[in-house]
């Protein structure tokens, strides 16, 4: 096992760095003045650009923000970027219209916007923040996270509500954190954001904090879902630890400061769009075939609304305009009521405002720009005898299934139809494996992982005879092959038969070499390795790697995975909840890969751990950050331009995405509107011969809540273009 804690570069000395100038800020007329030529900034400018030079009371600024920013075009749009150390900026290919023109950064307060249309020079004056706290207003919401206190190892295990208030169920620290990160509330929206670190008007009537924490989280369709998440800590405890941190807040306390945007990360365009209605909010996006990202080069790309609404949303990047596609369930009878509302939200009243009863979740492209889907066909207790105990199903004689709350779904762009596909296996996430079939693998099956023969269900339409799915067997015997006689997970390893094992995927990531690897949800979780073998319902055999322990079952350094990927070379990236980005090379295992010891902590060697840069929470003194970032996605072909098997992370409580660049961090940071939240990323290579301008990332704002952005309620989802220039001032 190795461990790169790389250094945090976020200092309370960069504070009084940033502050040193604070003092009143300059006035400013209310007058907007003419855009002023600067031949220094505007030498390499195009008729499609905007440039100047940022300057404050202090001289240039380097490494701040400026963002352009209009409605007229068919949906609101703007582009980011950051400025150099002489504080130039050029804002490259901007499609005609007028534009708001202003500066953000770090250790100032946003400057008046001003107004201007590609081909004009602009200079602008950035303005020095009056104090620590209008500067820590724009910090990201992870640094001010940091400020939470979690519960002293001493009071694990957790002794109950008769007790120390924390549930006897979370048997040490690191599981706590987990339920604070990415494995609880961290999982569907961002937290620190002002939103979540200020309590709304609608509360302030109650006595004590604990109380408005207690009312808070009973709001809108979440409200049961936020109060298991408490519950799952020790609700008392957790709403404690909670109101604590909002109060010192409200009280003064500040986060650390930030570091400025440096090297590569000067060299970022961010290109925002519009995409959804208000009250809808996305999980995914998809732009390519992550298989071969030159596909639907220029293309439209489509998203994923969960739980909130029947369509995919669409946006053209060329045209700048969006539209839908409707979605909806293979049984026209399966019209769910919405969710009610627990108690009022203080954002949208008593009205529910998510109705979807299709509930996708993830969207992939194949080869020939089709968009399959993680959507439910039917409801989910109605289950087709073809997957059922008797069936002659393959699948079904080997392993029978009932339930399964979501299915699939392909919409053809040329045709314009979309068909639910109805299967026996629930689905999450999806991704195509390199084969002739173009086999789709899922997750989310629980006891078994599923699959769809893609060729095969498009030459025949036949969804009973495309699909498949296997439970997880262990190779525990060692004799290298699936036997039909094995333990089951609640019986004790037998070394002379295999077993099977409950460790559903949550991701999914099929490997060159053809095996299936996905990430388990607990702690101290695993990364999970499936061969799937001639005839997968009865060849397949899984390997199971876990984070590694101490004697004491503690965490050696990270632990408990969600999203994961895997390179061109089989290692596997996964994020943490400990606020790691880790990656697993099954080639440095040094014992065996299978038999009776092969069941989880065989393998320390494999994990290596690079700390996410933000703070670690204020009382922590263990390995990790207050990040706990949700998905690691790698860009195997190098469409973003930092090379190819380049691990990035979503970075939730960053408002970032998190490269991991030759063991450096690069942080690709979204300044406006605060609060972005990201589940998945997708790269795609629009035209090789194009330089930077051919290639980038795409993500989309996945909060379950829009509308804790800064912009409030009202705010849309939105699709970002992350592209990497040579230099700053690159058009």
């Amino acid at each position: 096992m190795r461990i790169k804690s790389l250094p945090l570069k976020i200092t309370f000395a960069g504070c009084l760095l940033a502050l040193s100038a604070c003092g009143q800020p300059e006035q400013q007329t209310s007058n907007q003045p003419e855009p002023v030529v600067n031949d220094a900034a505007s030498a390499s400018a195009d008729q499609d650009d905007i440039g100047g030079v940022v300057t404050s009371s202090n001289g240039p600024e380097a490494g701040v923000w400026v963002i352009a920013e209009t409605d007229d075009l068919p949906t609101l749009y703007s582009k980011t970027v950051v400025t150099d150390e002489d504080g130039r900026y050029l804002i490259p290919d901007l499609p005609a219209a007028q534009y708001d023109i202003w500066v953000r950064g770090y250790g100032l307060v946003d400057s008046e916007k001003l107004n201007a249309a590609p081909g004009q020079s602009l200079d602008l004056n950035a303005v020095i923040a009056p104090d620590a706290a209008a500067a820590a207003a724009y910090y990201p919401a992870g640094n001010w996270y940091s400020l939470l206190e979690i519960p002293d190892k001493s009071e694990f295990p957790g002794t109950g509500p008769d007790g120390n208030g924390i549930s006897p169920n979370i048997h040490n620290q690191a599981d706590f954190i987990r339920r604070v990160t990415s494995g609880g509330c961290g999982a569907c929206h961002q937290l620190g954001n002002a939103a979540i670190r200020t309590i709304p008007n609608l509360f302030s009537g109650y006595d004590t904090s604990i109380e408005a924490w207690d009312r808070r989280v009973r709001s809108g369709q979440a409200g049961g879902s936020m109060i298991g998440s408490l519950a799952g800590m020790g609700d008392q405890r957790a709403l404690e630890m909670y109101a604590d941190w909002t109060d010192r807040i409200a009280d003064g306390e500040l986060p650390p400061v930030p570091q400025r945007p440096a090297g590569l990360e000067r060299n970022v365009v961010i290109t925002q769009w519009d995409w959804a209605d208000p009250t809808a909010y996305l999980h995914d996006v998809v732009s390519t075939d992550r298989r071969d990202p030159t596909v639907n080069g220029y293309g439209k790309l489509y998203g994923a609304l969960e739980n909130s609404a029947d369509y995919l949303p669409v946006l053209d990047p060329q045209t700048n305009a969006i539209s839908q596609v409707p979605v909806f369930p293979e049984d026209p009878n399966y019209n769910p009521a919405p969710a009610p509302n627990m108690e009022e939200s203080p954002y949208w009243g008593d009205d529910p405002i998510w109705d979807s009863s299709t509930t996708v979740h993830n969207p992939m492209l194949d080869q020939d720009g089709r968009v399959w889907i993680t959507a439910r066909a039917r409801a989910p207790g109605d289950v087709p005898v073809f997957c059922e105990e008797g069936s002659d199903h393959p699948s079904a004689q080997v392993f029978p299934l009932g339930r399964s709350g979501r299915h699939l779904g392909v919409y053809d762009p040329d045709s314009e139809i979309y068909t639910p596909i109805n299967t026996c296996f629930s689905t999450h996430h999806l991704m195509f494996a390199e084969d002739a079939d173009n086999t789709l693998w899922t997750s989310g099956g629980g006891r078994v992982i599923g699959w769809l023969n893609t060729r095969q269900f498009l030459e025949t339409g036949d969804a009973v005879a495309s699909q498949g799915w296997t439970p997880f067997i262990l190779d525990t015997n060692g004799n290298g092959r699936r036997d039909a006689d094995y333990v089951e997970p609640d019986q004790a390893v037998d070394p002379a038969r295999d077993k099977r094992i409950n460790s559903g995927y949550y991701a999914v990531s099929p490997a060159p070499d053809g095996s299936i690897w996905g990430s388990n949800l607990s702690y101290p979780g695993a990364v999970v390795r499936l061969e799937p073998g001639d005839d997968p319902s009865v060849t397949a055999l899984t390997e199971y790697y876990e984070l590694p322990l101490d004697a004491n079952s503690d965490p050696i350094e990270g632990f408990s995975p969600r999203g994961m990927d895997v390179d061109r070379n089989g290692v596997a990236w996964v994020a943490l909840a400990s606020g790691h980005m880790a990656s697993f090379d099954r080639s440095r295992c040094q014992g065996p890969l299978n038999g009776p010891e092969a069941t989880g902590q065989h393998c320390p060697e494999g994990w290596t751990f690079y700390t996410e840069p933000l703070p670690q929470f204020k009382n922590i003194d263990t390995p990790g950050s207050s990040e706990g970032s949700y998905y690691t996605w790698v860009d195997q072909f190098d469409t973003f331009g930092l090379g190819a098997n380049t691990p990035i992370n979503t970075g939730n409580q960053s408002g970032a995405l998190l490269a991991l660049n030759d063991g450096e961090w690069v942080r690709l940071r979204v300044p406006y509107p605060l609060g972005f939240y990201t589940k998945w990323i997708d790269g795609r290579i629009d035209d090789p011969n194009a330089g930077w301008k051919g290639r980038g990332l795409w993500t989309t704002f996945s909060s379950r809540a829009p509308f804790h952005m800064e912009t409030g309620a009202g705010t849309s989802s939105k699709v970002y273009h992350f592209q990497m220039r040579p230099d700053p001032l690159a058009n």
